[in-house]
């Protein structure tokens, strides 16, 4: 049986008796950082221009919806595939190649004027956007201390939503200013500038030194992708990742501008004010988030449900108002729907605390399938959902209602997993004699040796 006060101990983050971070860590992590940015940018450059696109390719609710269905889909689909290159060919490789797919896929939304070369854009910029953050938590796994790891796996996910800053003010600005064309070809022009940042500064490990499995056979590949998936602390991890995540992720991916603007009659200007406000309550959210995650990991399911249920809560006040909500309120959803991002992360740490590290990538991947895979489906449904119940008007506030109604089946699905694999994980670790020790008691045994 592996060393659990060993294990938890570094989860809990207690890491004080080890020598000081290296400066070149923390820049190899800042180079990483800024490509994930980048690729949230990317990301979410659609969502923010969905009324423009819609105008531009003439499409209905339904076929702008199927823009971030694809993208998501070519997201989702990629994960675990990543997550095994990443454990084998390293994350650096991945970084450098997904922002070069990005770019390549930017270049082409901007110079497309039909609905089928924007669809061919949007794939690029899916598949590029799967092979980032899995590669960065990579990194982070690799130059940084355990009990430092639950702490900057919140960090980076969050600093990596200031890629929603960058589409919702400046990318909006050039939108309606440049034009479609000048505004997606800058977008694209700093997907080159990480890779070839990432190229120059990122190492794979602090030796310098690639995955020692270079070249994976296909029996390796499924031999970790069972082993990962057969844990029940992966799964918790998947459906942890599917309940909290995709809630925010549609509104960030597409519906949320055209439901505030049209449906809750909002400006634009107000829209991306909340849209930032988003953001930056997340980005203050995730580290007391990382640090609850790290001194008491068997309270993480916890968490994850306080989240869930919170985010249903205003969501229902929300829809069921008959009239449009009023400032404060969409305010309240938006502080709420922040804390989303930051829960799904959790997710990684279950990822991260069940798996051993040479099936990190893989277990990752696993978990990353769910939140975006429930925010696929979901984007799909309420795209339907509204030309069903349009009646002439796609974007209305009582169709609006209608659709994000969808989110109720998700929750639902969600939380089945989730509450089946937190049971397994329970009857695992009491079949092992798992417990987290007192701090008292962890302090001591280091101190004994």
């Amino acid at each position: 049986m592996p060393d659990r006060i060993g294990q938890y101990a570094q989860a809990r983050g207690e890491c004080a008796l080890v020598e000081r971070t290296p400066t070149r860590a923390w820049l190899v992590w800042g180079i990483a950082v800024g490509a994930y940015v980048v690729a949230v940018l990317q990301r979410t450059s659609l969502g923010v221009a969905g009324l423009d696109a819609a105008a531009r390719f003439e499409i209905s609710a339904g076929l702008l919806g199927t823009f971030a269905v694809v993208q998501l889909l070519v997201y989702a689909g990629m994960q675990i595939p990543v997550g095994a290159m990443v454990d084998r060919v390293g994350p650096r490789a991945m970084v450098v190649g997904g922002s070069l797919l990005m770019a390549l896929g930017q270049v082409a939304l901007a110079l497309a004027h039909s609905f089928p070369a924007a669809i061919l854009a949007r794939v690029l910029v899916g598949a590029g956007d799967a092979m980032t953050f899995i590669s960065v938590l990579r990194l982070v796994n690799s130059w940084f201390r355990p009990g430092q790891v639950p702490v900057l796996t919140q960090v980076t996910g969050l600093v990596g939503q200031a890629g929603q800053i960058l589409s919702v003010i400046p990318l909006v600005a050039l939108l309606h200013g440049a034009g479609w064309t000048p505004a997606f070809l800058s977008a694209a022009s700093l997907s080159v500038l990480a890779a070839i940042l990432t190229l120059a500064v990122v190492r794979d490990s602090p030796d310098g030194s690639a995955p020692a499995e270079a070249s994976p056979t296909w029996t390796q590949v499924r031999h970790d992708l069972v082993t990962a998936w057969q844990h029940p602390g992966t799964r918790l991890g998947l459906w942890t990742h599917f309940t909290t995540q995709f809630s925010g992720t549609v509104l960030v991916m597409l519906w949320g501008y055209p439901f505030l603007v049209s449906g809750e009659g909002l400006s634009r200007q107000a829209a991306g004010a909340l849209f930032t406000v988003m953001v930056l309550s997340g980005m203050a959210a995730g580290p007391v988030i990382g640090v609850l995650v790290s001194r008491h990991p068997l309270r993480r399911s916890w968490l994850v449900l306080g989240i869930v249920f919170a985010t249903m809560a205003v969501w229902t006040v929300v829809l069921a108002l008959p009239t449009p909500a009023p400032g404060w309120l969409l305010l309240v959803l938006v502080l709420v729907l922040s804390v989303c991002g930051p829960g799904s992360m959790i997710g990684f740490d279950y990822a991260r605390t069940f798996n051993p590290p040479n099936r990190f990538g893989t277990a990752t991947g696993i978990v990353n399938v769910g939140g975006f895979f429930a925010s696929l489906v979901t984007i799909l449904l309420v795209g339907l959902v509204l030309d069903l119940v349009g009646q002439g008007e796609t974007y209305n506030l009582s169709g609006f209602r209608v659709a994000f109604s969808i989110q109720y089946v998700i929750w639902f699905v969600g939380l089945v997993g989730f509450f089946r694999a937190r049971r397994e994980v329970r009857a695992r670790m009491a079949s092992e004699g798992t417990r987290v020790p007192p701090m008292r008691e962890v302090l001591r045994r280091r101190r004994a040796g």
